[in-house]
Formats: structure tokens, sequence, C-alpha cells
């Protein structure tokens, strides 16, 4: 299985243009992926994608994959316009199953932040049914990305403690369910690799299948590539470095 992961920031690039044709284009280039996990895909928001659904414009652009794209942030303005905000997963792998769990936002009045969320994407690989986690956690409150990792862990240790396979019967609530042991979880998580919250996923030891860096687990002593500040100096002043992550758990790894 081959996958992407990339905040697109609204498909804002270096020059200040918005072009998600571009992005896309530059995706396919570095990857024939199975699955796209795209962050900050934005719906109405003017400001950031000029007033149109990029969620729309993302799937035209991949129609070999099916688009899901679940909001963190969902407001409707004195208009009665929806303003959507959060994260894309499109696979042309099966999907089994689709949750979007909204993460904790603890003192949400007291900093600069914005609700997240983790899109919950189960899909039919080969090798078996995989959960795929494509998240962004937040970048202003170190106590919030706490708070959003714990939660992440929860869901890893409920699913991989009482996994439960489909029943093939999509038209009933309670046997249409699945719940995969296996799990990929990708993002942009907003610390890099040698911050104590990279420590809490990589190196977490709770009941079942835990979540290890997919790096170091498929390329010990390698030295990591950057994922941000490589053409972008100015958000990223300090030059490059490794914020965006492919965790697995250990059964992958």
């Amino acid at each position: 299985m081959r996958l992407l992961t990339w905040n697109i920031q609204c498909g804002k690039g270096c020059d200040g243009v918005t072009d998600l044709a571009r992005i896309v284009a530059i995706a396919r280039e570095t990857m024939d992926a199975d699955v796209f996990c795209f962050q900050e895909v934005s719906s109405n928001f003017a400001k950031y994608d000029g007033g149109g659904d990029q969620s729309a414009e993302l799937a035209a652009l991949l129609p070999g994959h099916l688009p899901i794209f679940r909001p963190a942030i969902e407001t409707v303005d004195q208009a009665g316009q929806l303003h959507r905000f959060g994260n894309m997963t499109l696979s042309r792998l099966p999907v089994v199953q689709i949750n979007n769990h909204i993460l904790p936002w603890p003192g949400a009045g007291s900093v600069r932040s914005m609700r997240r969320h983790a899109l919950e994407v189960t899909v039919q690989a080969s090798f078996r049914a995989v959960r795929i986690v494509n998240t962004h956690l937040e970048y202003h409150s170190v106590a919030q990305r706490e708070a959003q990792i714990t939660r992440l862990l929860d869901l890893q240790e409920d699913a991989s403690t009482g996994p439960k396979a489909p029943t093939r019967q999509p038209d009933e609530p309670y046997e249409s369910q699945t719940v995969a042991a296996s799990s990929l979880m990708c993002g942009d998580f907003n610390f890099d690799v040698t911050d104590p919250q990279h420590a809490m996923i990589d190196r977490s030891i709770r009941p079942g299948l835990n979540y290890r860096d997919a790096w170091t687990a498929g390329r010990p002593g390698v030295p990591r590539s950057p994922t941000c500040g490589l053409y972008d100096h100015a958000q990223w002043t300090d030059g490059p470095d490794c914020r965006d992550f492919i965790f697995v758990t250990e059964d992958l790894g």
C-alpha cells in the first residue's frame, strides 16, 4: 500500500498562489499513491479558498479515488452559508468504514487555537483491513496537543483490544460496523522528533497494539528527511524540520 500525507495549507504555495491542481500534480509525481491524506482543506472560508469548495475540487482532480472529507470546523454564517475546514482522505482501495473523531480542545478560549479532528478511514488492503487515521494537531498549545494525543491513543487501545470484523450487512447498523486492530496514523503533528510528545506516541506501552514511528521502524539509523521548511523560509525561519509523521501499529511495523 502506498500512502502520501501532506498538509496542503489550503493549496497555497510558497509563491502565495492557491492552486490545488498544482498540489495534486506534485503529489502524483511524488508517488502513485493508493491513499492520499490531506490536511487543511477548506470550504467557503474565503480567506483560504476564495469562497469555493476545495473538497469538491480535490475529488474532481483525483477521480480514481473515493473522496472522504470531514470537517473539524463547521460553522454557519448569518446568511445561512456553511463553512467547513478539516482533513480529507482519498482512497482507491476499498473503503469499509468511516469515522470522524473530534479531538479534545481544552482551554479553547484561553489561547489562539482551532478545533481539531482525526478522520479514520478503514480500507481493505491486500494483507488485511487497516484503519487509516488522518489527523492534524494543534499548533499553538502544547496542552491541547497532549490531550489530543491521549485521545488518539485511547482510540487505538479501544480498537486493538476489542477488534470487530465486518459481517457484510451494510443495511443494519449493529452488524455493518468494523473495528480493525491494525492502524496507520499520519498527518501534521506540530511537534518534531525530539519533542516528548513524539515519544508519547512512539514509546507508548498500552494494552493492545501500540503505534511506532514508521521511519525508524523501516529505516533504522537513517537520518530523517525534513517535511517542512525546505522551500518556505517565511514560516520556517529556522530552516528545514520534520513535523509530519506516519505511525504504524506494531504488527505493521
